[in-house]
Parts: C-alpha cells; sequence; structure tokens
C-alpha cells in the first residue's frame, strides 16, 4: 500500500519531471528557439513579471503589515469586525476584481462617463485600468490576506506581553513597534509576501485580459498561438525556477516563525493587553483596515451585483440561464470530482505517515520523497501544470499513436482531474496532517493492544476523528478548483466550459456584464473556506471592539 501511494505521488510529479525533462533533449533547434526568445520577448516577460514581482510585494507587505498590526496590537471601534473582515478578500479572485473595476472605471465606464457629465470635465479623468500597476493595485488587494493572516498570528502569540514588557522598561509607542513588533513579525511577513508572489506569477487571467507579457502569458502565446512547445517549455521552466526559490525563501520563514513562536511563548496577562486608541488614532486605525475590505470585497461585489441587476432587468438578457446552469454544474461536478479525489488521497498518505512515525512501517519506502513532491504541487503554477501535461503526452502520441494518449488526457474530464490534484493535492493533505496531530498516539497503541487491525483502526478510530480536517480539505480543493483557471482554459473537455472559463471569455469579448454572473458564482463559493478560516483563527467577534 505505501508502495502504491508513493508511486501515485511521483506520478503527480510528472508533468514537473518533464518540464525540467525537456532541457535533457536540448539539441541545436531548441538552442536556436532559446535565442531567438532571448532576442526578442524574453526581455520584456522578465522586466515585466520583475516590476509586477515588485509592486505587489511591497503593496501587501504594506497593506497586509499596517492591519496586522493595528488589529493586533491596538483597540478601537470596530475591532472584532475587521479581525475577520479583512480576510473577505481572500474570496475575490484577482481576475474578478480585474472585471470588476474595468467595467466601473474605463474610459466608457459609468462613473467616468457620469462626472464628465456632471462637471464638464473633457477626456480621461485617470490612467486606464488595464496597465501593469492597475494589475498590481489588483493583485495587492485580493492577495494581502496572506500577509495578515500569518503577521497577525505571529504578533498574537507573543507580541503583547512583550510589547507590555518593552512599555514597563521606559520604551515608547513607536519604540516598542519599531523594535519589538516589527522583528518580531518578519518572518511571517516575508512568508505571506511568498506566498503572494506565488499566486501572482501563477495568475493569467489578469495578465491576459490587460494584455500584461509575463512568463504566464508568455507560455500561453508559446503554445498556443505559435505551436512551439519547445519554447513553452523553456518558458515554463524559467517560471518554475524562479516559484521553486519563493517556495524555499516561504518555507525557510515559516520555519522560523515557528521557531520563534515556540520559544517561550505565553498568553498575554491581564495587565498586556492591546492599546486602546482614540480620537485621531482611532480613526486611522479604523480607515487602514475599512480600506482594503471596502476596495478588495465590498465595491467589486456590490459593482458585479449591479451589472447582473442592470443586465437582468434590461430588454434582453444576454446570458441564458439554461446555459448558467450547465456551466455550474461542470465546474461542480470537476470540483467535486477533484475534492473528493484530493481528500481521499490526502486520507490515506496521512495514516500511512502516521504508521510510518509509529514504527509500524520499519522497511524503508519511497514515501517521504513522493509525499515532499507532491506537496510542492501547490507551487507550481497552473500553466505549468498544462505544459507540463501535454508535452509527455505528445511526445507518447507521436511515436506510439495507437495508446491514443492524447485522447485520454487532452480536452478530457481525466486530464483536468490529473492537473487538479497535482495541483491542489498538497492543500488537501496539509488539513489532514493538522487533523492528525490532534489525535492522540495513544489511542493507536491502545487499539493495537485490543487486536485492532490497521484497517479497521483507520474506518473506526482515525475517520470519525478526521471527519472535520477531512471536510474543510474537501472544501479548500473545491474552491480551489473551481476558481482555477489556466490549466482549465487549456486541458477542459470539449464543449464543458467551467465558470472560471466562462468569465474569462465574456470579459475578453467586452461583454462584461454578462461575466457578472459567473464571477459572483465563483466569489459566493469562495467565501465558504473564507468564512471556515475566519472561524478558526478569529476570536469572538466584537472582542477588545
Amino acid at each position: 500500500m505505501r508502495t502504491l501511494l508513493s508511486l501515485l505521488c511521483l506520478a503527480l510529479a510528472l508533468p514537473v519531471a518533464a518540464i525540467l525533462g525537456a532541457w535533457f533533449s536540448f539539441d541545436a533547434q531548441a538552442l536556436a528557439v532559446l535565442r531567438h526568445q532571448a532576442q526578442t520577448v524574453l526581455g520584456g516577460y522578465a522586466l515585466e513579471s520583475l516590476w509586477l514581482a515588485l509592486g505587489v510585494a511591497a503593496g501587501v507587505t504594506l497593506l497586509g503589515l499596517s492591519t496586522a498590526v493595528a488589529v493586533a496590537l491596538y483597540r478601537f471601534p470596530g475591532r472584532g469586525v475587521f479581525e475577520w473582515a479583512l480576510l473577505l478578500p481572500l474570496a475575490m479572485p484577482a481576475y474578478v476584481l480585474a472585471y470588476a473595476y474595468t467595467d466601473a472605471l474605463q474610459f466608457s465606464g459609468p462613473v467616468q462617463t457620469g462626472l464628465r457629465a456632471a462637471f464638464g470635465w473633457q477626456g480621461a479623468l485617470w490612467p486606464d485600468v488595464r496597465s501593469l500597476w492597475g494589475a498590481v493595485a489588483l493583485f495587492v488587494l485580493s492577495l494581502y490576506p496572506y500577509v495578515y493572516l500569518l503577521t497577525r498570528a505571529a504578533l498574537g502569540e507573543r507580541a503583547e506581553h512583550m510589547m507590555d514588557a518593552a512599555r514597563l522598561l521606559g520604551a515608547g509607542p513607536w519604540r516598542r513597534l519599531a523594535t519589538v513588533a516589527l522583528p518580531l513579525a518578519r518572518p511571517a511577513v516575508i512568508a505571506g509576501a511568498a506566498l503572494a508572489l506565488m499566486e501572482t506569477l501563477a495568475d493569467y487571467g489578469v495578465g491576459a485580459y490587460f494584455g500584461l507579457s509575463t512568463f504566464t502569458t508568455g507560455i500561453y502565446r508559446a503554445w498556443l498561438s505559435m505551436n512551439d512547445a519547445t519554447a513553452a517549455a523553456q518558458l515554463a521552466s524559467m517560471l518554475l525556477v524562479v516559484v521553486a526559490l519563493l517556495l524555499a525563501l516561504e518555507r525557510r520563514a515559516q520555519s522560523r516563525l515557528r521557531f520563534s513562536n515556540a520559544r517561550g511563548a505565553a498568553p498575554p496577562s491581564g495587565a498586556a493587553q492591546p492599546r486602546r486608541l482614540r480620537g485621531a488614532a482611532a480613526a486611522a486605525a479604523v480607515a487602514v483596515c475599512a480600506l482594503p475590505v471596502l476596495l478588495g470585497f465590498v465595491l467589486p461585489a456590490g459593482w458585479l451585483g449591479a451589472m447582473l441587476w442592470r443586465e437582468a432587468t434590461g430588454s434582453e438578457f444576454g446570458l441564458p440561464l439554461e446555459r448558467f446552469v450547465e456551466w455550474a454544474w461542470a465546474s461542480f461536478r470537476l470540483a467535486a470530482m477533484a475534492a473528493t479525489a484530493a481528500t481521499a488521497l490526502a486520507l490515506a498518505l496521512g495514516f500511512a505517515l502516521r504508521q510510518r512515525r509509529e514504527g509500524a512501517a520499519r522497511t524503508p519506502d519511497l514515501l517521504p520523497v513522493g509525499v515532499r513532491v507532491l506537496s510542492l504541487g501547490y507551487a507550481v503554477p497552473g500553466a505549468v501544470v498544462a505544459i507540463g501535461i501535454l508535452l509527455p503526452v505528445s511526445w507518447v502520441q507521436a511515436r506510439w499513436p495507437a495508446l491514443g494518449a492524447a485522447a485520454l488526457f487532452t480536452g478530457t474530464a481525466a486530464g483536468l482531474l490529473f492537473a487538479y490534484l497535482v495541483r491542489f493535492s498538497a492543500v488537501a493533505l496539509q488539513s489532514v496532517e493538522a487533523g492528525y496531530t490532534r489525535v492522540p498516539l495513544a489511542i493507536d497503541e491502545t487499539s493495537r493492544m485490543l487486536g485492532v487491525g490497521r484497517l479497521r483502526l483507520f474506518a473506526r478510530v482515525h475517520l470519525p476523528l478526521l471527519s472535520r480536517s477531512a471536510w474543510a480539505a474537501a472544501l479548500l480543493v473545491f474552491v480551489d478548483a473551481m476558481k482555477e483557471l489556466p490549466a482549465t482554459l487549456v486541458l477542459r473537455p470539449f464543449g464543458s466550459d467551467t465558470l472560471a472559463v466562462v468569465a474569462y471569455n465574456l470579459a475578453r469579448d467586452e461583454r462584461l456584464a454578462e461575466a457578472s454572473l459567473p464571477s459572483l458564482a465563483i466569489v459566493a463559493v469562495g467565501l465558504l473556506p473564507v468564512m471556515l478560516l475566519a472561524r478558526t483563527v478569529g476570536r469572538p467577534a466584537g472582542a477588545g471592539a
């Protein structure tokens, strides 16, 4: 069983191996393609991706750190609400934000048109949203919760207690913030920013809709527009290296964060409470916390709802509801199958790892290697996964056409589910492993003493105790699969579009009002794990308000 699980984990690593393996067949033609890319598009891809990454890193750091400091270290009106409300932008994919803000703020949009009519102004009132810096702003609004969540947790562990000690030693408020809180939060900020950058580099929807020349959009142009598998593989491998470096940075920061939290962490005493703000300071804290919630969730969600209402009450509703039901069912079916498969795999792996740690499995196996490889999947962009699947399929199809590899993995649910498992199995495994940490090992020892076999131990003892973790894992994978755009665009079954693909295609055709319905459906589904997360990590509503 462990060998089968190990082989399955390694099979899920085949897309990454295919991308890296493309360099082993590096010949004169591949060198010519690389030289041509270096002379034409590679510099533009690298520069635009760099500016995008730098802007997003600075923005999420500033916004996530400021909101986390305000909520964790100070008391002000509405603090209890902002604790969970600051997580709401996680439910709003960046490409959905792009559709909403483009419709609202473009030259021909209602806002600029109304202002020009009311005040007699002429021309464009602000730069076009569809630009590099517009993309930076949208990514910051949708991804800052990564920094906020990790930083708030880090500050909540020890900061109140340590800042109270610094206050007793005579340090002023600014000095306490600069010398105690910010150094303590540094690993969390780095880890959150690295996660945000991985999401940014993996994005395709915003980059393609705004016409940006990033590595991800370049991969699709090379494969789909120029039909150049070699160029696509080269670009995908470069992006993979960058993502691997970010993943290493994030894991190093996470390890430092766990180490700092484990050393002598103590809950704050009654005297070590968040400092109450009054007057202008309290108003500033409310503004700092309210602005990202309004811009990152409330206003775009409201605008999408208004767009849908205008479209639905117009003379002709351009989006047939029966087609919407078909798209919603296709999305639900694919996401449900991915969630079920990923959760089942995570439960099996979690149980096998637990047995191995207990010494029940003393024979050497590949399971730890397979799990480590599987854990990298979530960091791999969907574009890389899609190319990594299509490369070996095209190679096998060219040499052994009778096997029908293309018919099995190209334009089929099987190929798309395989891509979902590559990307999202790590999410399910993390949730299951977290659940296993709350199951005492003494339960397993007692069961073995009573003669309970391993299969019965898992089914009758572990599974009931892991039910909440398993449901959380399935929910997270379900929502991630519903929002996934790059891999779905390439690998989806023919004639079976998902909500994410439909919203992207409608927005690309400038049918933004019609794109509001599938976009709102994606946001509504995305709210489910955000509510679960807010309930898990948040304090009681209104605490300290």
